[in-house]
């Protein structure tokens, strides 16, 4: 068994391959990332600070002129050419990671209405941050391949042999903090997304470790 699946826990959902069609495996995968769509939602509605990636995305279009839009974009595939040193296979999870939260997160932000209320916006805050962390260990349990930022997460534990939270909260801290010196504008729940959504990926995994024995002895996430 590789590093990377020890990183990330075999369980009866898991596909055989990237590109498999097994239904199991497509259902967990599907309903996963509904539920990250939805904490994405939460996070906007709570309206207290843009992720660290968005910040970065916030402060490179300042300086570059360029609209934000465009700048994600490219985010998105400079993270995507760093998975070829770290020997990253994207999958049919890749494609719909980027269809399905789109929409969900598009449609819930129609639907809930931000909140007046500080203390419901904390809740709101860290209900999106367990939410996405749940997902995320979910869908990636799927083997059906990985976003650009949670592949480039998954091969930096494999390359390191760092824990997942570690590594999570190593890359959205340094992002955050390059976003704001290019001028990005930080929130607090861009830092409590920063320093939190790691450890809940990581601590997810491990339940699904112990729930679902392994056959070897995986290194813990």
């Amino acid at each position: 068994m590789n590093k990377t699946k020890r990183i990330l826990p075999l369980t009866p959902w898991s596909a055989p391959s990237p590109w498999s069609l097994r239904p199991k495996s497509l259902w967990v995968l599907c309903f996963a990332l509904v539920l990250f769509g939805v904490g994405e939602g939460m996070l906007v509605s709570a309206q207290l600070g843009s992720t660290p990636w968005t910040v970065l995305a916030q402060g490179i279009s300042q300086q570059s002129g360029l609209g934000i839009g465009t700048v994600t974009f490219l985010i998105s595939a400079a993270v995507l050419a760093l998975w070829l040193p770290l020997r990253q296979r994207p999958g049919i999870g890749t494609i719909l990671n980027m269809i399905i939260i789109a929409a969900v997160l598009g449609l819930f932000v129609r639907i809930v209405p931000p909140p007046a209320d500080f203390v419901w916006r904390i809740t709101l805050c860290l209900g999106g941050i367990v939410t996405i962390g749940t997902a995320s260990a979910f869908y990636l349990t799927c083997y059906l391949g990985a976003g650009p930022r949670d592949g480039l997460m998954v091969g930096l534990c494999r390359v390191s042999g760092w824990r997942v939270g570690i590594v999570r909260t190593l890359l959205e801290g340094s992002v955050c903090l390059a976003g704001w010196l290019l001028g990005g504008v930080l929130g607090l729940g861009t830092l409590l997304f920063a320093f939190g959504v790691g450890w809940v990926v990581q601590g997810c995994l491990q339940w699904i470790a112990k729930r679902y024995p392994q056959q070897d002895s995986p290194v813990k996430p």
